[in-house]
């Protein structure tokens, strides 16, 4: 009998299903833990479709159901849509020009009645089967710099797009796609200059603009010392070295200025700011908005949501309060609790201890995909896990680092665990592409 997958669970990696269940149900119950009021029946309020925790139960339902359709669905199908995929997410993301509503400061987002859609979310899915069906082309070399230029630009744009829609996080998010083209071949001079440009921005924060000018002098006058004692192509050494101080001389002195003062809210250069320590230096700050900030009470302290959050993780200690007896986030004191912060929740309710063992699932996760991506004869699906792995990593480290004070508050869900519809139908998709074509693993995807 030579029939192809007759059932739904050949070939499927059931231990990557089984995580994503024990993510959901984390998450479910921290929603639960801060968001349940006491003497409220717990039967009716998980039916009832009026409770954070019951909305997201039945987004789970809806993830489910779409998981299992990914599941019995042919892995060519991914394939030979990918391209329509990346123009529908650009479609919905041009969409919400016209169409979106604001909320919480982003323009990202469109109303259908009761319900919220977030395309900037949905368009990771897209990037990611587009940039997996460009690199396994048989026409692409991805060792030329066009080959990559292109690829670069499948990623950015939808970035740029969604930066314009005042949503920095999830715009930042695209940037994790650039793991995939590393592990294909992008040089790693690129990503040492992705690097050093953001170890610049940083020491333009921490360093007096001068004194930061005069050390980027000295090291590229010491470069040119030594390499100029080279007998081959120093000429050439010493103009490249001669350009790239002048780009970061650029970057220090004009770049990173422009876009705090033209780019960036106020607020978001204050959580900057505020993650380094420092004080936002006035010319970065726009009068039109601090007057507008007083004026509607929303001025406030742009470390609150930091400080708040860190009371939170170490008042839970080893092994915690409980979830019921946690009181920073039990009762509002942490901002976004059910959201941004929902890592406070498991700290504060589980201790030191539970949060490891939450780190050690999403690492069993990351490393269970990155063997996955290994074991592919597809190049489409090596390139699609990669990318899956690339976005639960950032998300994570960025999350997880937010809470802690050693990331700036961007605004970005934890995966599977954070509290939001779009959020967990996105994720769970991204995740049962990739176990739908790990299923398929024997076979050649273009």
């Amino acid at each position: 009998m030579n029939e192809r997958n007759p059932t739904i669970s050949k070939g499927v990696d059931w231990t990557l299903a089984w995580i994503y269940l024990l993510l959901v149900a984390i998450g479910i119950t921290a929603i639960f833990a801060v968001t349940y009021k006491e003497g409220d029946p717990i039967l009716q309020s998980f039916l009832g479709f009026k409770t954070d925790y019951s909305k997201q139960f039945y987004f789970f339902i809806a993830s489910g159901i779409i998981a299992v359709f990914i599941l019995l669905t042919d892995s060519k199908f991914f394939t030979a849509t990918a391209n329509l995929w990346y123009a529908f997410g650009i479609f919905l993301l041009l969409l919400v020009f016209p169409f979106h509503s604001t909320v919480k400061g982003t323009e990202s987002i469109i109303r259908f009645g009761g319900f919220q859609f977030q395309p900037a979310e949905f368009c990771k899915i897209c990037v990611a089967l587009a940039l997996a069906k460009y690199i396994s082309r048989t026409d692409t070399e991805f060792t030329r710099t066009r080959s990559q230029f292109i690829a670069a630009a499948i990623v950015l744009f939808p970035a740029a797009l969604t930066l314009m829609q005042s949503e920095t996080g999830l715009a930042l998010v695209y940037f994790s796609f650039f793991i995939v083209m590393y592990r294909e071949g992008l040089p790693s001079t690129i990503l040492v200059i992705g690097f050093s440009l953001a170890a610049l921005v940083v020491g333009t924060l921490l360093v007096e603009k001068n004194i930061l000018a005069l050390i980027l002098t000295a090291i590229a006058v010491l470069f040119i010392y030594f390499l100029s004692r080279q007998s081959r192509g120093r000429r050439y050494v010493i103009l490249n070295v001669i350009l790239l101080w002048l780009v970061c001389v650029g970057v220090q002195r004009f770049g990173v200025p422009f876009a705090f003062k033209h780019v960036l809210k106020l607020y978001q250069v204050e959580r900057i700011y505020s993650t380094v320590g420092k004080e936002v230096p006035i010319e970065y700050v726009k009068p039109h908005e601090t007057e507008l900030a007083i004026q509607t009470g929303k001025k406030k302290d742009p470390d609150y949501n930091v400080k708040q959050s860190k009371i939170a993780i170490g008042s839970g200690g080893l092994t915690g309060k409980g979830l019921f007896r946690s009181t920073q986030t039990r009762y509002g004191f942490v901002p976004e609790q059910r959201t941004d912060f929902i890592f406070d929740t498991i700290g504060e309710g589980f201790g030191f201890v539970g949060s490891i063992l939450l780190l050690a699932i999403y690492l069993l996760l990351l490393f269970r995909i990155v063997a996955m991506a290994e074991r592919q004869r597809s190049v489409f699906s090596r390139c699609y896990a990669y990318g899956v792995a690339a976005v639960f990593f950032f998300h994570l480290v960025i999350n997880v680092g937010m809470t802690v004070g050693l990331a700036p508050v961007i605004g970005i869900p934890l995966p599977f665990v954070s509290y939001g519809g779009t959020s967990l139908l996105t994720f769970t998709i991204l995740l049962f592409i990739l176990i739908r074509l790990d299923a398929d693993r024997q076979m050649v995807l273009r």
